[in-house]
């Protein structure tokens, strides 16, 4: 087997094991379940550099001319979606989001700040009653109950200091703006300014309400999605100049296999 061939197994080998995280972030179990019409593509990008990678190994090591002819051309296609899919991912969450109101150890979050495309998306899935129900049942405001009970955290002071998640921050209880009373960690007696903003009048003493229904929790999803998306960006760079290697390698192996590995002129 040529260098050039050994190289795209050892090349192919690590694209193999970077796509791994490509398609576990995608396809984790937590929160994103939530959400896993925004993750989809994330799963469906992994898996594709995935089978690309088996596909060049075994092109190279049995330096079969069609596999490698085949293999070359998803690679050309996967890096211009690469490319593309990772500046798209920078541009739609690209702005900072979540603010720390007073001392709080946790922030709010804005549904406006977040790119039009994302909420565009949110709105789309199959409906946000149905994210609303999927939230309820992960069971995230019961789990912030048990997290931060009364016991430990009996006033607003000793629970400003509490470190909970965005869709926890912006789901389970109410803006600081709306100047409702802490009561414990989801359940705030009715708020006393119900003007300030729409998720005012909106978020409910109800277990099975709670802010369910305001902006700033669909503001919470977003941030967990933005941060997933970030992260696969910033490995989807560290793929492109890898695959663009591994492209420039493949076509000598292509060379390879259609001279037998004899020798020839060098592939342009």
């Amino acid at each position: 087997m040529g260098l050039s061939n050994v190289l795209i197994v050892v090349l192919n080998s690590l694209t193999l094991v970077l796509s791994i995280p490509i398609i576990v972030v995608g396809a984790r179990h937590s929160d994103s379940d939530c959400y896993r019409f925004l993750q989809k593509p994330v799963v469906v990008l992994g898996v594709f550099v995935l089978l690309m990678s088996i596909l060049g190994i075994v092109g190279a090591a049995c330096k079969n001319r069609c596999l490698l002819w085949i293999y070359l051309v998803i690679m050309f296609l996967l890096i211009l979606l690469l490319f593309i899919f990772t500046i798209f991912a920078f541009v739609v969450t690209n702005k900072k989001a979540g603010e720390i109101v007073g001392n709080k150890g946790y922030k709010e979050y804005r549904l406006g700040d977040y790119s039009t495309w994302m909420r565009r998306q949110l709105s789309k899935a199959s409906n946000w009653d149905k994210i609303q129900e999927c939230l309820d049942e992960a069971k995230f405001c019961s789990d912030l109950a048990k997290d931060y009970p009364v016991s430990e955290y009996p006033t607003y002071d000793n629970f400003i200091e509490a470190k909970i998640s965005p869709i926890q921050s912006g789901c389970c209880i109410p803006p600081s703006a709306c100047n409702c009373t802490y009561v414990n960690a989801t359940y705030w007696s009715p708020c006393a300014d119900t003007t300030t903003s729409t998720d005012c009048g909106t978020y409910s003493t109800d277990m099975s309400k709670l802010c369910y229904g305001c902006d700033s929790c669909k503001a919470g999803v977003l941030e967990g999605i933005t941060s997933d998306w970030r992260k696969i960006a910033v490995v989807n760079i560290a793929m492109l100049v890898l695959l663009i290697i591994v492209y420039s390698v493949g076509c000598c192996a292509f060379r390879n296999a259609k001279t037998g590995g004899r020798g020839g002129k060098p592939f342009v």
